[in-house]
């Protein structure tokens, strides 16, 4: 299965793909909301792991703009952030994310909810 990681972290990133990486998981990068677009057009992934806050288009922007498309709105996307408040939580709901965790999370945390969304 392959996963889209769009972060805008550098270290975040390497950890966070190693880690997918060593479960099995084919783990295709972005550093930013536009890339972001572009990569998943692209490489039609199966999952999108999502920040909030990034350069150039949000987290926000971005699963709005995916969530309204009829080619990518079936793929799912969890919305990491290190923005916990409910009003956040509120936000990432409205705009079609189907998961959410909040920074720092375990990787066994982010692994069950990745296996969770593609067992549909």
């Amino acid at each position: 299965r392959r996963i889209l990681l769009v972060d805008d972290e550098e270290n975040f990133v390497t950890t966070t793909k190693l880690g997918l990486e060593h479960e099995g998981f084919e783990v295709i990068t972005a550093s930013d909301g536009v890339e972001g677009l572009k990569k998943t057009n692209e490489e039609k992934p199966d999952l999108i792991l999502l920040d909030v806050m990034m350069p150039k288009m949000n987290g926000y922007q971005v699963c709005r703009e995916l969530k309204g498309s009829d080619d990518t709105k079936g793929i799912p996307i969890i919305m990491l952030t290190a923005k916990s408040q409910e009003s956040d939580k509120f936000w990432a709901e409205e705009t079609g994310v189907d998961d959410y965790a909040t920074k720092p999370f375990e990787m066994v945390e982010l692994l069950e909810k990745i296996r969770k969304l593609l067992k549909n």
